[in-house]
């Protein structure tokens, strides 16, 4: 939630879209027409279909007696999206070409790939550490490491 001048803003990508309105510098969403269009189709695939498994995996996880099959159909269907990735990350250094709004969306989850915070004991943060993974990743893994030390991000 953000709260400015009275204003309240609910949702991240509405809060991040509300933003790069008011602070166009440097953009987070591209300019051009077709480039945001396709930055606005990554931004809802990542929160609608990306995000579901991991967040229906930490509620099953919740639940007294998990069911095993599920478990691993979640676990399992984590592991492919993250080879979209891989793919978009094929010839360029971000998501979208440029640095923009799908990095600064998917950074904060894919990191987990990567973070081994033993004081996190945050189940959705487990989660992402055991099934988003770099393995057989090299370039997602070197985006992850290119966006930690990114200004921006």
């Amino acid at each position: 939630m953000l709260e400015c001048d009275g204003e309240i803003v609910l949702d991240s990508p509405v809060i991040l879209r509300w933003i790069d309105e008011r602070f166009p510098d440097p953009p987070l969403w591209p300019r051009a027409q077709p480039a945001r269009a396709e930055a606005d189709v990554f931004v809802e695939w990542f929160n609608l279909v990306w995000k579901r498994p991991p967040n229906e995996l930490a509620d099953e996880l919740e639940r007294p007696n998990p069911d095993p099959a599920l478990v691993a159909s979640l676990g399992s269907r984590i592991a492919s999206l993250n080879d979209v990735f891989e793919g978009l990350l094929a010839g360029r250094d971000y998501l979208l070409r440029d640095f923009g709004i799908a990095d600064v969306v998917a950074y904060p989850f894919l990191r987990y790939a990567v973070d081994r915070d033993a004081d996190d004991t945050e189940l959705f943060h487990q989660v992402l550490r055991d099934h988003v993974s770099t393995e057989g990743r090299p370039r997602l893994a070197a985006w992850i490491d290119r966006m930690g030390q990114h200004p921006q991000a």
